[in-house]
């Protein structure tokens, strides 16, 4: 294994590193929510097109090891702000409150002459800190005529959120800055989030489409150490027909239980033409299931195919966005000075394993979108194959800015990756950590993934597993108790240590 490591003293590069001459760079993230690599074009087209976002691949780089540290909402937001990991920000899981105090990347841009602006989901409980204007969705947020807080207080706004996320985006761009600054705005998505709730326009998009299956969507979770099956996400067992599919029963009042209550918390928040347009989609569709009268298996490929339409319904919202805002850079001239990044704050299960949502150190779910076209200072076209991570943007922003990076940050521009260039000592492993209980049933643990291996260790079981990725990419059998593999083991578990070692992950367990 290359043991090679990355100079970790980033506040010693001098702002004449940054790649850029003139006047600074705009920013612009957006930003969305368990948007999974697999369901954009660009990366894999098998499911879905998404021409605007492929865009930036087009005109930019595509990442194709784009890492997260800590594969849930809040930690991975508080990760991109501070460029630290969640031992360090303190956010280690959706309970946890960020402490707004603490430098983030957009305090410093801000005191470095940008106008900073957040719009959509922040999910961190504390309000926005660094950010000249920001209207945030409380919580989760709401598909349908959300809730936005802001510096003034709550206001709700009529109609999708997406649609509304990106119209306060566009219009900040186009009226409610100083033009004599650059700029840097967040625009962050709550789709493609649970429950998954299409657009009106979208509600009748991918019908009569049938996707493929992974071929693992029956894993009966053998060959693993025992956490893989006892968890509590599995589109069979734990995918619920009201909230999550929209399928109500036919003929017969709905039972008042907590799945129900859950569909109404969306549902009921429509007004009168909103439901009519929403009825008239999925009363037919809901019929249809109730005649059919579906067991076993043909009964979970169904509700796979119901839970890819309206995932992917919300991110044909999430990608005609990507184009309004790409067109009005465009139209304005600002393209060519703007690092656009698109990236999700992890990824997401689509059915691999049987399962939804997110949490594991497996590859659907460490493994993020990202994307990034800077004109002039990025190689259009270029796919990247080094591991980055949603702890780089950060450093990444400031480098493009021409500012110094902080020393305790932990992550690393990708500046000269956009060139096609590999920096010598460009990280080799990665070290990833998960720390929710309770949720979905997942087990805690750590591990270290490089671009052969994945390394897990499961410390409130006490077991391990080792995929070999290259033999087994869809990480169906752990090797780790093979005496073949006796010395990755070994090797493995040495880099594990040093990386928390170095990221300074205090009371890890012996190993």
């Amino acid at each position: 294994m290359n043991r090679r490591r990355f100079v970790t003293t980033l506040g010693a590069i001098p702002a004449a590193a940054s790649a850029f001459q003139g006047r600074r760079p705009n920013i612009l993230l957006i930003f969305s929510d368990d948007h999974a690599y697999q369901a954009i074009s660009a990366y894999d087209g098998r499911l879905n097109h998404t021409p605007n976002i492929d865009r930036l691949a087009r005109e930019g780089v595509r990442f194709d090891n784009a890492l997260v540290t800590n594969s849930i909402c809040a930690p991975s937001r508080a990760v991109v702000l501070t460029g630290k990991y969640s031992h360090l920000n303190g956010v280690l899981d959706n309970r946890q409150t960020f402490d707004g105090a603490q430098p983030t990347f957009p305090k410093i841009l801000r005191q470095a002459g940008y106008q900073t602006a957040l719009f959509g989901k922040w999910h961190l409980k504390s309000n926005p800190t660094g950010f000249d204007v920001w209207e945030v969705l409380p919580g989760q947020g709401s598909y349908y005529n959300p809730d936005f807080l802001t510096p003034e207080g709550s206001k709700r706004r009529e109609g999708y959120v997406t649609d509304l996320i990106t119209s306060l985006t566009l219009d900040w761009l186009e009226n409610g800055r100083d033009r004599s600054k650059p700029f840097m705005v967040m625009c962050q998505h709550k789709a493609p989030h649970r429950n998954w709730m299409p657009a009106p326009s979208k509600l009748h998009l991918y019908d009569g489409v049938t996707f493929p299956e992974p071929p693992n969507l029956f894993d009966n979770y053998e060959h693993r150490a025992t956490p893989a099956r006892k968890q509590s996400m599995e589109i069979d067992r734990h995918m619920t027909l009201m909230a999550d599919l929209k399928i109500l029963p036919t003929g017969a009042a709905p039972p008042q239980d907590a799945d129900y209550r859950r569909y109404l918390g969306e549902y009921g928040r429509m007004n009168e033409a909103q439901k009519r347009v929403w009825d008239a989609a999925y009363r037919p569709r809901n019929e249809a299931f109730t005649r059919a009268n579906l067991q076993g298996r043909d009964l979970v490929r169904y509700k796979y195919q119901r839970y890819l339409q309206d995932y992917l319904r919300c991110i044909a919202s999430v990608d005609d966005s990507a184009g309004r805002i790409l067109n009005w850079l465009d139209a304005t001239g600002e393209a060519e000075n703007t690092l656009v990044v698109y990236t999700s704050d992890q990824g997401f299960y689509l059915g691999e394993h049987g399962w939804f949502d997110k949490r594991w150190i497996y590859e659907e779910s460490i493994r993020t979108p990202m994307l990034a076209r800077f004109p002039g200072r990025a190689r259009a076209g270029y796919v990247c194959e080094s591991m980055v991570a949603n702890l780089d943007l950060p450093e990444t922003f400031l480098d493009a800015a021409g500012l110094r990076v902080p020393a305790d940050m932990q992550g690393h521009s990708f500046l000269p990756l956009l060139r096609g260039e590999t920096p010598s000592g460009w990280r080799q492993s990665f070290y990833y950590h998960y720390y929710e209980r309770g949720e979905h049933d997942v087990a805690l643990h750590y591990g270290v993934r490089t671009d052969h291996y994945t390394l897990a260790h499961y410390y409130s079981t006490g077991e391990w597993e080792l995929f070999d990725r290259m033999k087994d990419p869809h990480q169906m059998r752990s090797v780790y108790a093979e005496a073949s593999y006796a010395d990755v083991v070994k090797n493995l578990k040495a880099e594990l240590t040093r990386l928390q070692h170095e990221l300074r992950v205090p009371d890890s367990k012996p190993i």
